[in-house]
């Protein structure tokens, strides 16, 4: 066919009267050119699932006609070619709406619905990322204090005339070379800091953001099948527009929203977009309204009971949508099985794959420490200047009263004047802590570079220290928990020959400590165990009766694709060394095939095995598959495999009677309790095909119910789940231990998400478990008290997480979320901390992310926290470095300028500079790079109200303060009497007495006194830095701990720049020279500096060891203790491992009290009374138990009703005493919901109402100590 007869076939020769299609569209002007519906409308269908909508828009006919499409021949070719009219699904030929005569092109598709790319986004320059730095507030302080400092420096040294000071040298000669114009130094050098934070800070964002994008790039363009022109090609994922009608196939990723028209059992992967592990079958519209109409019909006839797919009994919930059908097409999501048609919807930015993608491109909030170090920028400049102010007050009074002996000229005035400004000004200066932008910058640089050999690719350069202090994460299950591959963990071949995963190499294996596993063996030793006929038939029927085939990933990696269940089952049998499957179904050809129905809950193959042998496989249902079978595999043990029978390759069978099909139904029951899907795997043999005495249907085949129903043997039941990631356990509970709270959030069903939180360790005692629709229905007060004890949200939506996240940040909490699908993109992006995983993350989540997981291991989201707590920790311990000096030399600055008669402080600019600038980013970078120890997971998070700096921090930076002025003011104005240098040598007396005349002899005398003056000026320099130096081991620790030295060897960064720091305070002071001020110091005078500079570490001893009770309400109010925002439910007042129940299950490590906790022992943070894990609600047990024990285990019987009521009045007064002085009230006025049904509400009942009550089922979980407390709340979640 050629290219013209394409052109003639796609315009039809015949039109018809359109038939008037009742839409959405049409009952508002038509603002969209030829089409009759908007992108916003078609995007309504999708976000969320609306069957309903499509209805009200007319259908999937109206759709196709509204947008010119074609459902059997698809859009026309070339581009400018106009589609005079289309025809419809029905084979009816329709006029285009809305006017017959306008033109449709590809460019109108285009222009009115977008192309299928997504906006480019441009990426940050070095120079936005070094302006977006510059916005910090400290550093602004610091470029303000810069530019003031070298604007009063360059006029102090060119603008004013100086008297020259007399310094002296060692033969007590004067020297009067002029001071060096340097006034101008450290404004430059400050403005240079600024610079390197600033370059520091914006190269490594930019990097981060080049490797983010080397992670990202993938060739995303890739070729679909596409129908035009009436025939099936190969187009660009980029050209596809809107009303393109798309083939699927096993294996696509799908790249365009639209709605179904028809195939074979097509079925979807939208784990990523919802979070639904199940895969979603599509139907088309017509089909769908059908199975609607047949389940309204049949949940009106059913009772609220029934029983699920293992048998147990359930309560069932109304809906009003099918779940796992629909006829909508996600783009993004991907197809496990089946063949199909679609016809395009959303393309780009308006398909649901491209708006969750687009509403991620915002901007990053502060994060905790910026808002801190913003905070404290702003103290630090208020009493900046407010010494200044103090300083300027007393000079200019002091400068006035000498106005009583004259007025100086007015140059004079002016001089002083601006000297005086300068003196205040370097208060100001000497003030702000230069170093901290940089330590902070150097912090967040040395552990992201760090965290990427650690499998954490950090995207976002703050969030390393917010994850830190994250005090929840929300973590995703399907692909973060587990590994989103569902997998054979045990199994029941015949009756009893039963097998276990493997565990790993030195772990228990948890499942083979269950009664029924009690014999089982680990599925790598499964094949010598059973019969090699056995192992034949099982290959067979795994292989045959299954739809799933091997193929190659991005990675080229072989893996299989399918349903999730027949990949488990492939895989099981590849795992234990079944053939090839493809050998085994070529082996066996096919004669008929019954696809998997949700009716019959099963699905079955027949294959000739030979001349007259014919084989029916099925699969399905274990319960139902166990109905269906009279006979059972009979597996001989490995010491009897030597039956005639089973040598020649047979196999043996018993008849199913009663008992054994009880011994088999228990086994399914077994596996169900262990929250495992269970799969029956059966055969059947027939002489021919079809069987004899079998009536055919009206189509001519043999009818599922004649040949599968009944007669079948079992060969076994199987258990499949999605099993946990290595390490996610031991990852959950180092969080818990941490003072994490751990929740997952999940759009699986409620029982498969409590077994997975449990296996965790996630769902804990006291815990809810609660479904996203009624958390959703929640008013803030009410998901306010439920939020504390809700550990899993399950059947929920991407916005029931984003609102989960909203809550939780309005409640003060730092955030951190987990995910790798598209539908945790809102959530990442809203949360404070964002987790995606680097190799199965989607394009969207990672986008989202702050930090990419290299490993996809949640694992190493423990090591993001000791890394954050790291740089938090390295950015206070500079803070307690970085505040004594300044404190130190702001009080030297301050006095010695005051006192002195000339406004000089006892420090030079150039010596502040060493001792404030450069030494300052030395430290910085010593005490950014101390690794992270595991004793840093013992200790809860800080919250967002915590100070920066601890009163434990400021009673160190006080105490060596103290320590440092009293030396310096000791040495300066006492040095010269203590050091006797105020007393003439008898050498230098010897020169005086032998000088002619009485001036030279003063001379003499002045210029030794002199320089013993600026001996003594140097050591107290020299004496200051070594203060510090010292001080600097001192502030290694942050507690009260005293030993400063643990893992200071690790730390190569801190030995060599303490050693660095050493030598060049040697060289200032030895070659220093004019240039510092300072004087060559001799042996003994250099021991005076360095000993005085060790006292720094013995004081610090000293300040440790007094208590921090001792100062009573001050360390409240300093460490903001009351605070409620933000805070955690303490771990450790979990119920000790003493209670019985639950509590036994819970970590050693949670209940044990830590001394170096924040919140160590039984104490409950203020602000969260409604915790189940308040002692009240345990003491209370506790109390119940005891009476209930005495009284036999019977509170009330008819014949003791009046002697139980007085009892149970009795224990009131303990129960109300132990209550309120564990913090609990009880309810007013309304019930909160998630902890109605685990208090006992003594406002509103009589005790006895309330004991009984309890004991009836209103409260048992107060009355029962083997009732988990969560039992109430979860029953509450579940089926209210």
């Amino acid at each position: 066919m050629d290219k013209s007869e394409l052109e003639l076939e796609s315009t039809p020769s015949t039109t018809a009267v359109a038939p008037q299609y009742t839409t959405h569209a049409d009952s508002r002007p038509n603002n969209n050119g030829p089409f009759s519906f908007t992108p916003n409308e078609l995007m309504d269908l999708y976000d969320p699932k609306a069957p309903e909508k499509l209805d009200e828009y007319g259908g999937v006919d109206s759709i196709l006609a509204g947008l010119h499409a074609n459902p059997t021949k698809g859009l026309s070719t070339p581009h400018n070619k106009p589609l005079a009219s289309v025809v419809t699904s029905d084979e009816k030929v329709v006029e285009d709406q809305p006017t017959a005569d306008q033109s449709v092109t590809f460019e109108d598709r285009e222009q009115h619905f977008g192309r299928n790319v997504l906006p480019k986004r441009k990426p940050k320059t070095i120079f936005q990322l070094m302006w977006m730095a510059l916005q910090e507030k400290i550093l602004i302080l610091l470029l303000i204090a810069a530019v003031i400092s070298v604007a009063l420096g360059i006029y102090e040294d060119y603008g004013m005339e100086h008297k020259a000071t007399d310094r002296y040298d060692r033969n007590y000669n004067k020297i009067n070379n002029g001071d060096a114009k340097i006034s101008w130094v450290e404004g430059v050098a400050i403005l240079f800091a600024v610079m390197i934070v600033v370059l520091v800070g914006s190269v490594n964002d930019y990097q981060k953001e080049a490797q983010f994008r080397k992670l990202n790039a993938k060739k995303e363009d890739r070729e679909v099948k596409a129908l035009r022109n009436g025939e099936t090609v190969l187009i660009s994922v980029y050209d596809i527009v809107v009303g393109d009608v798309l083939h699927l196939e096993p294996g696509d990723v799908i790249s365009a929203d639209g709605i179904y028209l028809g195939g074979h059992n097509l079925k979807c992967d939208e784990s990523a977009m919802t979070g639904e592990s199940d895969a979603v079958k599509k139907v088309t519209h017509e089909e769908y309204k059908r199975l609607e109409e047949a389940e309204h019909a049949s949940a009106h006839e059913n009772a609220p009971l029934h029983l699920n797919h293992e048998g147990i009994e359930v309560i069932k919930e109304q809906s009003h949508a099918l779940h796992g059908v629909d006829p909508f097409i996600i783009s993004g999501s991907k197809v496990l099985e089946g063949v199909g048609l679609y016809f395009v919807t959303g393309v780009g930015e308006n398909s649901f794959h491209g708006r969750t993608m687009m509403s991620l491109r915002t901007e990053a909030e502060d994060t905790p420490l910026q808002t801190k170090l913003n905070g404290l920028a702003e103290q630090i400049a208020k009493l900046g200047s407010l010494a200044a102010l103090i300083m300027l007050i007393v000079l200019f009074i002091r400068f006035f009263v000498t106005f009583k002996d004259g007025v100086p000229a007015g140059s004079d005035i002016a001089t002083k004047l601006v000297d005086i400004l300068i003196a205040c000004v370097t208060v100001v200066v000497v003030a702000v802590p230069e170093g901290l932008p940089l330590a902070v910058t150097l912090a967040l640089a040395f552990a992201t570079t760090r965290m990427l050999k650690d499998n954490n690719l950090v995207r976002v350069l703050a969030a390393c220290e917010t994850m830190g202090n994250a005090t929840t994460i929300c973590s995703d299950k399907t692909g973060t928990l587990t590994q989103n591959r569902m997998t054979i963990v045990a199994g029941t071949l015949g009756l009893k020959t039963r097998f276990v995963a493997d565990s790993a190499e030195g772990d228990a294996n948890k499942r083979a400590s269950s009664a029924i596993n009690k014999n089982a063996v680990a599925i790598s030793q499964l094949v010598s165990s059973i019969p090699a006929p056995v192992t034949q038939l099982m290959h067979e029927a795994i292989a045959i009766n299954s739809s799933a085939f091997e193929s190659e990933d991005d990675k080229g990696n072989l893996s299989f694709i399918g349903s999730k269940t027949e990949v488990a089952l492939l895989d099981f049998s590849k795992k234990i060394g079944g053939a090839d499957y493809r050998q085994l179904r070529d082996a066996s050809p096919i004669v008929h095939l019954y696809p998997f129905s949700s009716e019959r809950k099963s699905m079955a193959t027949i294959v000739q095995m030979g001349p007259n042998k014919f084989r029916l496989h099925a699969k399905g249902a274990s319960e139902i598959i166990m109905k269906r079978c009279d006979k059972v595999l009979q597996i001989s043990s490995a010491a009897d495999q030597a039956s005639s029978s089973e040598k020649d390759g047979e196999v043996t069978q018993l008849e199913l009677n009663g008992e054994l099909q009880t011994q088999i139904h228990k086994t399914i029951i077994s596996y169900a309790t262990q929250s495992l899907r269970t799969i029956g795997i059966a055969y059947r043999d027939f002489e021919s095909w079809p069987p004899a005495n079998v009536q055919l249907n009206d189509d001519g085949e043999v009818p599922f119910s004649a040949v599968a129903e009944d007669g079948l043997t079992l060969i076994g039941v199987v258990g499949i789940e999605d099993p946990l990631r290595d390490g996610v356990p031991e990852a959950v509970l180092a969080c818990q231990r941490a003072g994490v709270f751990v929740r997952m959030v999940t759009g699986d069903n409620i029982l498969t998400a409590k077994s997975i939180a449990t296996q965790c360790g996630i769902y804990t005692q006291g815990g809810i478990i609660m479904e996203g629709p009624k958390f959703r229905a929640l008013s803030e007060e009410e998901m306010d008290a439920v939020i504390p004890r809700l550990q899993v949200l399950a059947r929920s939506s991407p916005e029931d997480k984003k609102i989960l996240v909203g809550r939780l940040k309005a409640q003060g909490e730092i955030v951190a979320v987990t995910g790798d699908g598209t539908n945790d993109g809102p959530a990442l992006k809203l949360s404070d901390v964002g987790f995606s995983m680097g190799i199965a993350g989607t394009e969207v989540a990672k986008e989202a992310s702050s930090i990419i997981l290299m490993d996809d291991n949640f694992s190493s989201i423990v090591k993001a926290i000791l890394w954050g707590r790291a740089v938090n920790d390295a950015v206070k311990k500079f803070l307690q470095f970085q505040l004594t000096v300044n404190v130190t030399a702001v009080i030297l600055t301050l006095v010695t300028a005051v006192v002195s008669k000339d406004q000089q402080p006892v420090m030079s600019a150039v010596q502040l500079l060493w001792v404030n600038l450069i030494m300052d980013t030395l430290a910085a970078l010593a005490l950014a790079t101390d690794p992270p120890t595991l004793d840093l997971l013992d200790r809860q998070p800080e919250a967002r109200t915590a100070p920066l700096i601890t009163f434990t921090m400021w009673k160190m930076i006080l105490g060596q303060s103290v320590l440092q002025l009293v030396i310096v003011f000791v040495l300066e104005y006492a040095g010269m009497s203590i050091l006797n240098y105020n007393q003439v040598p008898d050498n230098v007396a010897a020169i005086i007495d032998a000088a002619t005349t009485e001036q030279t002899k003063i001379d003499i005398k002045n210029a030794y006194l002199g320089f013993r003056g600026q001996e003594v000026s140097t050591m107290v320099f020299n004496t200051f830095v070594f203060l510090q130096i010292f001080n600097e081991v001192n502030c290694r620790r942050l507690d009260n701990r005293l030993n400063i030295f643990a893992g200071i060897l690790k730390n190569t960064y801190f030995m060599v720049i303490f050693v660095i720091m050493v030598v060049f305070q040697v060289i200032i002071v030895e070659f220093g020279g004019a240039a510092f001020k300072t004087e060559k110091l001799d042996g003994p005078q250099w021991a005076i500096c360095v000993i005085l500079g060790l006292l720094s570490l013995p004081v610090g001893v000293i300040i440790r060891l007094i208590p921090d009770e001792l100062f009573g309400g001050l360390k409240d109010w300093v460490n903001n203790a009351h605070a409620k925002d933000g805070r955690l439910p303490a771990f450790d007042a979990y119920p000790g491992k003493q209670e019985v129940g639950r509590a036994n299950s819970i970590p050693a490590s949670i209940t044990s009290n830590r001394t170096n906790s924040i919140s160590s022992g039984s104490n409950v943070y203020p602000g969260r009374e409604g915790l189940v894990w308040n002692s009240a609600i345990t003491k209370a047990r506790s109390e119940l138990s005891v009476f209930k024990s005495i009284r036999g285990g019977r509170l009330s019987t008819d014949s003791e009703r009046s002697n139980s009521a007085i009892h149970a009045a009795a224990v009131v007064p303990s129960l109300v005493a132990t209550s309120v002085g564990a913090g609990w009230a009880p309810n007013r006025g309304r019930s909160t919901p998630g902890n109605s049904s685990s208090q006992v509400n003594l406002s509103n009942s009589s005790p006895r109402n309330s004991m009984t009550g309890s004991r009836r089922g209103t409260g048992q979980s107060m009355v029962r100590p083997a009732t988990p407390l969560a039992s109430g709340a979860v029953n509450t979640s579940t089926s209210s």
